[in-house]
């Protein structure tokens, strides 16, 4: 049996900061998890996807970008084995990252699932019981699916599935245009499938501001992705020529689409399940564990943090409130809070943080919200890339100047908002977000640039044409 001040059940973006830090405050500490370290992040989401955006990136420069720039690529073609074969190295360094960052700061790994069987032991399958003064709980969540007829068949994919593949679908279809399903569609699109988004609400990436729904629907559409918004899928089936996908579309009218694969993008669930939260006596709702601020469940000695605490599906949000239990743990009052960057790594990448205009309007009334916007198109830096899709937008209440939001939609976009997260975080001003002195030429003086015209001081845009008032 190993003895521990703390456990923690899961070895992701949540748990293994949580035991660094809690080693670095001089506790034990000892993870338990079931499959490769990293978690779902590492090993079947944020890093493998993000490793083929890139692929993906460098695919759509070769056959356009490159050439306006006077590099002459004369037959790009897609090495589908040599892109799975860089995802896995990268995935692999990562996970021995992970390892080695334990093991360099005394954290113990054991392997196998944990299971509660009292509010202070976990047994382990396969591995050692532990027992514990402290638990953190960071195992995760799994793709859900929703209950359409069909759609357990084995072409109907998650994320996971599809990160498995040994070559790139003709067709792929897309059930779900929320961050994940966006992603991969961008993705094959520049893969060269034919790609087509079936979406149950009226918009893509709905959670996020009106204009940046706008600019990526129309890249999306420029780009020749189907899109179908406001449809409801009624069912799945296989036929000769390939899974088709029926749906009712936003006018009432039957469709079907078929592809060779479909990808089913339509949310996450926590990892709530066969834990033994009752023998611990922590109490669990089916999607998610309540956690306070400082991420304490209803047993005050055991913390939930990451997707299964049900605040946010981000890694870097995860991180935090690793660090912030195992700051519990030790003594100390810490709490989760400040801006959350909000990220999705299309063509143009979509990034945000802070409040949505309408979010702003709707706490502060419209004659108190005022943006600014700064077109790529009028950035030297864009043109240099040879992109100029997209823009910066400023939101800030007008009484005090407070910053509220910041909005990116283009090249590097998830790059420029950690700008926009330390001025939130900091309480900025927009007129001290325009009174900086952006470095030039670059693609994040954008930032600067939009905060002027929300002061009606653009310097490198026209200004805005004043209202015309009749003679009297």
């Amino acid at each position: 049996m190993i003895e521990v001040d703390v456990a923690v059940l899961g070895g992701g973006p949540g748990g293994y900061p949580a035991a660094i830090r809690a080693a670095q405050l001089g506790l034990s500490v000892a993870v338990i998890e079931q499959g490769r370290l990293g978690g779902t992040c590492l090993n079947v989401g944020c890093i493998p996807t993000k490793a083929w955006v890139q692929s993906a990136h460098a695919m759509k420069d070769a056959h356009t970008t490159f050439a306006q720039l006077g590099v002459t690529v004369p037959s790009a073609e897609l090495d589908f084995a040599q892109v799975q074969a860089n995802k896995a190295a990268i995935v692999d360094r990562m996970v021995g990252g992970v390892g080695g960052l334990l093991k360099a700061n005394g954290v113990q790994v054991v392997e196998g699932r944990g299971t509660f069987t009292d509010a202070n032991t976990i047994a382990v399958e396969g591995g050692e019981t532990v027992r514990f003064a402290h638990a953190v709980i960071a195992t995760g969540s799994r793709p859900s699916r929703p209950p359409v007829e069909g759609i357990d068949h084995g072409k109907c994919v998650d994320s996971t599935g599809l990160l498995a593949v040994t070559e790139a679908p003709k067709r792929l279809v897309v059930l779900g245009g929320g961050v994940i399903g966006v992603e991969f569609a961008s993705i094959f699109n520049h893969f060269g499938s034919e790609v087509t988004i079936v979406e149950m609400l009226d918009h893509l990436i709905p959670m996020e501001d009106a204009d940046a729904v706008k600019e990526l629907e129309r890249a999306f559409k420029k780009q020749k992705i189907a899109l179908h918004l406001g449809a409801r899928a009624t069912n799945v089936e296989e036929t000769a020529d390939g899974m088709a996908l029926h749906f009712t579309d936003a006018n009432g009218a039957e469709q079907t689409v078929v592809g060779d694969l479909i990808l089913v993008a339509t949310g996450r669930r926590a990892n709530v399940e066969d834990l033994g939260l009752e023998a611990a006596g922590v109490t669990a709702e089916p999607n998610r564990i309540p956690a306070d601020a400082t991420r304490r469940t209803n047993v005050p000695h055991i913390y939930a943090v990451g997707d299964v605490a049900g605040y946010w599906q981000l890694a870097h949000t995860a991180f935090r409130e690793g660090e912030v239990a195992a700051e519990n743990i030790a003594g100390h009052h810490a709490e989760v809070s400040g801006a959350v960057p909000r990220c999705i790594y299309t063509d143009p990448e979509v990034a945000a943080v802070g409040l949505t205009e309408a979010q702003a309007v709707e706490k502060f009334g419209a004659e108190r919200i005022k943006v600014g916007r700064f077109p790529f198109s009028a950035v030297a830096r864009a043109s240099m890339f040879a992109d100029r899709t997209g823009f910066v937008k400023t939101i800030h209440e007008t009484t005090l100047g407070e910053l509220l939001g910041i909005v990116v939609v283009g090249m590097n976009a998830t790059e420029i908002v950690n700008a926009g997260v330390v001025a939130l975080d900091s309480e900025a001003r927009i007129d001290t977000v325009g009174d900086s002195i952006a470095a030039h030429p670059t693609l994040a003086e954008a930032f600067k640039e939009a905060a002027l015209v929300s002061l009606d001081r653009p310097i490198h845009m026209p200004p805005a044409k004043k209202p015309v008032v009749a003679a009297s």
